[in-house]
This record gives C-alpha cells, structure tokens and sequence, in this order.
C-alpha cells in the first residue's frame, strides 16, 4: 500500500524501560541496529499496527506497555535504489512513519524476538535514549534523529532532560538515570555520545 508519491505508511516503536533506556534490537544476521518498525496493513489505524508489530517483532502485548506519546506528524526517508526489490523499483520511493513512545510497564522476560516464525531481530540491549546513529544504516539516520528529538519532550520526569547538571572536583558529571558518573578526561560529550561500548562490538542482551 503506497501513498501517492511513493511512500509506504509505517509505524515506529520507541520502547523505554523504566531508567529511559531504549530497546534497541540487531536486524537479523546483519550488524545494524534499530528501533522495531513495520507497514500499516490496509485498514488498521497506527495504533493499531503498532500493537501488531510490537507483538511481531519483540512479543510484548498491550497489556505490557503504555502510550506514552506519538509524533504529530509523518517522518519520511528514501530508500536507495540498491535496498528496492527489482520490480518495485519506479513507484516504491521509502516509508513515511507515526513513531510511538512506549513505557514497558511489564518485564524484560516479557520480550520474546520468536514470537512468530519470521523474526526480525536476533539480540537486543538497552541502550540510552539517545541512541548511536552510526549503528544504524544510512538512509534512517535522519528519521532517528527527528523522532527521538520530537518525542524526548515525553520522557518521564525521573530522566534528567539536561544530561550535564553541574561541575564538580575539575570534571564534569554526567547525570544519567538517578546516579552521578565521572566521566574520563575532563571531556564534555555531545547529546546522545556516551562513553559505553558501540553495540556493534558489544555482546547484547538476548531474549
């Protein structure tokens, strides 16, 4: 199903656990990284497709999360030439997404990445709120960054929104989910760096 300049309607997932942190699962047998994702099938509204591929992907059902919040409007990004079927390629231009803020109010065993027979992810972690864009592949990097800036206003409270509160002993603190941490080399990191390993080199959490 295609708009009429190509886009496919699509629906993003931001899950958060209960320090903020994202839900951030490795593409099967690949080495990028995401946010759970997938196509408004005709006729379901995107909370409906949501719920859906919530279930799909990470095997978690309404009961285990809340709304949070949702982007106001669609966030677009192409998809290259190289990534598109033969035969869609012409008419398919990329997705246009509704990304969704979810609060896990169930369990980290709650998360199941077989819950059906075509999974998409094959690990996953937590990772901050601001997630490592260079993880993942190109052409999303764009709609990753307007989504989180747009729904990071939604985060509850117990997440500081400014990371670097106050200086202390000649370094700078980084408060990050209800407890100080020095970070190295007096040095100041940009929103969304961290000094913590990349995923891609990283072994994750799996379900």
């Amino acid at each position: 199903m295609l708009d009429r300049d190509g886009f496919r309607p699509n629906v993003g997932i931001v899950l958060l656990n209960q320090r903020n942190q994202v839900f951030w699962g490795k593409r099967i047998r690949t080495h990028s990284w995401q946010f759970p994702q997938g196509g408004i099938d005709r006729g379901e509204t995107p909370e409906q497709a949501m719920f859906r591929e919530l279930h799909e992907e990470v095997g978690l059902l309404p009961e285990h999360v809340s709304i949070v919040a949702r982007t106001r409007d669609w966030l677009r990004y192409e998809v290259p030439d190289r990534y598109v079927r033969r035969d869609a390629r012409g008419h398919y231009k990329g997705q246009k997404q509704i990304w969704f803020l979810l609060q896990l109010v169930g369990h980290d065993w709650d998360l199941n990445l077989r819950a059906t027979d075509h999974p998409e992810f094959d690990a996953w972690r937590w990772n901050d709120y601001w997630v490592p864009l260079d993880a993942v592949v190109e052409f999303k990097r764009g709609v990753y960054e307007m989504a989180l800036t747009e729904l990071s206003r939604y985060l509850p409270r117990h997440e500081p929104r400014n990371r670097f509160l106050r200086h202390g002993s000649g370094r700078q603190r980084e408060v990050e989910s209800g407890f100080d941490r020095l970070q190295p080399n007096h040095m100041e990191l940009p929103p969304g760096a961290s000094f913590e390993p990349d995923p891609g080199t990283n072994v994750p959490s799996t379900s």
